[in-house]
């Protein structure tokens, strides 16, 4: 019965940030993907812009269902870091016998891009599922192509991140998209394209 249970167990990641895709995909990942006996991991890749993640906390997770988690008292603001440890209480409340792995890594060295650091650190982790939340630019929803350069070469420059890891990703890929605060999810993988999940 153990070993039965221990088999049917998966490492699900969702990429982190302090940013509406972010709690969209937390939320999807949440309510729709994860079960008992999976382990969630919260990636975040460190960059220069870190200081934004005091700027946007509050606002982008009044988006997630449930009390959204207190600042350190005597202060207004949120520090650096401190939404990923606000994201794994969103995560037990929500989920509280799903076990939560937090994951910082900075960008790596040889390509300074997000999207082959999320790729080297899932692989490095095992992941079963990989889920990131896209926001879909003009040229994107009206042309419905990516900007990214996704034959040739390991750099993504000038492309989309989460596109880039769908195709990319030796595991499954959602992006995900949250339509509004009841109206569901667009999902793309590399089989299913704008695939409409209602909430």
């Amino acid at each position: 019965m153990g070993s039965e249970s221990t088999a049917r167990s998966r490492k699900v990641m969702v990429v982190a940030d302090p940013s509406r895709e972010s709690a969209g995909a937390l939320q999807y990942a949440l309510s729709h993907v994860v079960v008992e006996n999976d382990e969630l991991i919260l990636l975040h890749v460190e960059s220069s812009y870190s200081w934004w993640n005091t700027f946007s906390f509050r606002k982008v997770y009044s988006l997630t269902p449930g009390p959204i988690p207190n600042s350190s008292e005597g202060g207004g603001g949120v520090g650096d870091g401190d939404f990923l440890e606000a994201m794994r209480q969103v995560c037990q409340i929500a989920q509280p016998k799903i076990p939560v792995r937090l994951e910082r890594t900075p960008l790596m060295e040889e390509t300074k891009d997000k999207a082959n650091t999320i790729l080297s650190k899932s692989n490095l982790l095992s992941v079963d599922l990989l889920i990131i939340g896209q926001r879909r630019g003009f040229s994107t929803a009206i042309l419905g192509t990516s900007r990214y350069k996704l034959s040739g070469g390991s750099g993504t420059k000038g492309s989309d991140t989460a596109e880039y890891l769908i195709e990319k990703s030796k595991c499954t890929c959602v992006a995900v998209q949250k339509r509004g605060q009841n109206a569901g999810y667009v999902l793309n993988t590399k089989t299913h394209k704008n695939f409409w999940l209602l909430a």
